[in-house]
């Protein structure tokens, strides 16, 4: 009787073959063969992943997407956390503000990066206007640190919410009696929040951190859109580079280059799970 709840789980296992499965297969194949679109493939072994891990566009792209990713972690975690904890926990300000918190979620990718292109226009946005004040000359088409921190801070805005939602439902479910144990012990605000929230955090920051890196190497429609990668290759993330190289109907490079990517993110999303867990047990004993 216990295993035919598995006849439930076929179908979606069915569709998560076609979905995944087969085009990964597919892309495995193409990283195999030196092919261009059009041409018969040749059979040539690991020398694609060779030539993509020489390659000093795809390497520079590399670390210029961990930087992105590991800062992105390092911003919009402690921000959502803050921003959690200085929400209503009851009334009827909670709705206004989740409300307010999930319209940034709402705005698809291609809006966000268009939207960032007319406020950064040199002859009409208004940041370069108020960057004007400071007698600050700022020019994402020109500058790699303005277009690359405008992205970074362009995800800020897009992303954080969905932490701050994250741990605002991890704040709701935890049980006061928790706090009024603290605070019959003499505890600290700082002390309470160390040893009492942000443990009871730790299922829902594994999750918010995860999301958020694997998603973070995901980005392609701001840059695409607001810089085209630009100025130079300072704003080329690992995705966009990978499908440039798709464009340019070099299949094999392009199928070895997203194995590769899709690797790295299954490693680090692995590390970070078990960093956090780990220090999460910690904490508890």
């Amino acid at each position: 009787m216990k295993n035919r709840g598995w006849l439930f789980v076929i179908p979606a296992l069915a569709v998560l073959a076609i979905s995944a499965f087969i085009p990964l297969m597919t892309v495995i194949n193409y990283s195999l063969h030196y092919i261009f679109a059009g041409s018969t493939p040749t059979f040539v072994g690991f020398e694609n992943y060779v030539e993509v891990l020489r390659d000093s566009a795809f390497l520079r792209a590399l670390v210029r997407q961990l930087v992105f990713s590991m800062g992105i972690l390092a911003v919009e975690v402690p921000l959502g956390i803050c921003i959690a904890l200085c929400l209503p926990k009851r009334g009827p300000g909670v709705a206004v503000c989740l409300v307010l918190l999930g319209i940034p979620l709402l705005i698809p990718f291609n809006v966000v990066g268009i939207i960032a292109r007319v406020l950064t226009q040199s002859a009409v946005g208004v940041i370069p206007e108020f960057f004007a004040l400071f007698n600050y000359s700022f020019n994402v088409a020109k500058d790699p640190v303005d277009a690359f921190m405008t992205i970074f801070l362009l995800d800020v805005w897009h992303w954080t919410p969905l932490v701050a939602l994250l741990c605002y439902a991890g704040l709701q479910a935890i049980p006061d009696a928790y706090y009024q144990a603290a605070r019959i012990d003499g505890a600290s605000a700082w002390k309470t929040f160390r040893y009492v929230t942000l443990p009871k955090l730790r299922s829902v920051l594994i999750i918010g951190v995860l999301l958020r890196f694997m998603d973070s190497f995901k980005i392609y429609a701001e840059p695409l859109l607001l810089t085209g990668g630009g100025p130079g290759d300072a704003t080329t993330f690992l995705s966009l580079h990978v499908a440039r190289k798709a464009e340019s109907y070099n299949l094999g490079y392009a199928g070895a280059s997203s194995f590769i990517y899709l690797f790295i993110v299954i490693v680090f999303s692995y590390i970070f799970f078990q960093l956090m867990t780990h220090i999460g047990k910690g904490e508890t004993k």
